[in-house]
């Protein structure tokens, strides 16, 4: 039926006729709501045996009634601190725009947010302007493309990307199996097996040109893991040796430092004078090298010596334009 009220609506209409004093049954409510006696007996089981409400029915009244005193229907209780995080949550949802998660997201906040109660779903209007997420880039992504990738990795299917390189002209043909899509600080990368390569790479998806199903399918390796794969990386370049990395920021960042955990290897060493010691485990140099340089004059490489070069000759190219 067409006009068929949701499960939640009926059984709220069956509650405010007990309160009321009323003794409803399954036939009445049936020829109401128009809907068939078996989804309102089904409706009458759920509330007592899911939502614990003491019903009961009477003989001589033909219908149903609590045999306690019920003070509100059992609808979605949360508390502030829950609706404040949900909040959070909600408003986060900038990280998905341009993705198939997006309105599907977005969705299932609409619904939340119905099935609070009014004075609750209220406060989070009113909450909705002392709170919000700003970035200053985003990162510009194809709908369609992403839209494969989801799927592709949900149904286990094999893709040939037309993708381009960084500074290359022209895309080039790599067929992978897709086994995760994830935002790292804000950007988007897919994890894939690269067959060209024979092994696990890293793919930026602004970059993909084009993903098509070749026909067949893969079985994602039972040891993947992402958070094994970045373990020591300081974003997303996967492991290529061991390096121990020592940097000392001055006093009028130091705070900045003090107030992110950077890394989950970090150690953070307090200094005379108000500066900082930051100790890192990574994999990788590259990402750490960008990050130091963002710092300027406030941040200095103790270690490794290859780190230190690397930041000192970047700086020297910068200084010469290039």
């Amino acid at each position: 039926m067409p006009n068929t009220r949701p499960p939640l609506e009926r059984m709220m209409r069956i509650h405010a006729l007990i309160a009321a004093g009323k003794h409803p049954n399954a036939t009445t409510m049936a020829r109401e709501l128009e809907v068939t006696t078996k989804t309102i007996q089904r409706d009458l089981e759920f509330m007592r045996d899911r939502m614990n409400l003491p019903l009961g029915y009477v003989a001589s009244a033909n219908g149903y009634r609590y045999t306690e005193e019920v003070e509100s229907f059992p609808t979605l209780q949360i508390s502030e601190g829950e609706l404040f995080a949900l909040l959070v949550a909600e408003k986060s949802l900038h990280q998905y725009r341009g993705t198939p998660f997006e309105k599907r997201l977005a969705g299932a906040f609409r619904k939340l947010a119905r099935s609070l109660p009014d004075t609750v779903s209220l406060n989070l209007a009113e909450w909705e302007q002392t709170i919000s997420f700003r970035t200053t880039a985003e990162p510009v992504l194809n709908l369609p493309v992403m839209d494969t990738l989801a799927l592709a990795m949900q149904k286990c299917r094999q893709l040939t990307l037309s993708y381009r390189k960084p500074g290359a002209r022209s895309p080039e043909q790599r067929v992978v199996d897709p086994y995760h899509l994830a935002n790292v600080n804000g950007d988007w990368y897919l994890f894939a097996y690269d067959h060209l390569r024979k092994d696990l790479r890293t793919f930026v998806p602004a970059r993909i040109v084009e993903a098509k199903p070749t026909g067949k399918t893969f079985t994602r390796p039972a040891k993947f893991a992402l958070e094994r794969q970045l373990r020591d990386s300081f974003g997303i370049h996967s492991k290529e040796g061991d390096y121990g990395v020592v940097l000392r920021f001055a006093e009028r960042v130091a705070d900045y430092i003090r107030e992110k955990r950077w890394h989950p290897s970090q150690e953070l060493i307090e200094l005379p004078g108000g500066e900082v010691e930051l100790r890192l485990k990574l994999g990788s140099l590259q990402e750490i090298e960008r990050w130091v340089l963002g710092w300027g004059g406030a941040a200095k490489v103790l270690a490794p010596p290859e780190l230190a070069t690397g930041v000192r000759q970047a700086a020297e190219r910068i200084l010469a334009g290039g």
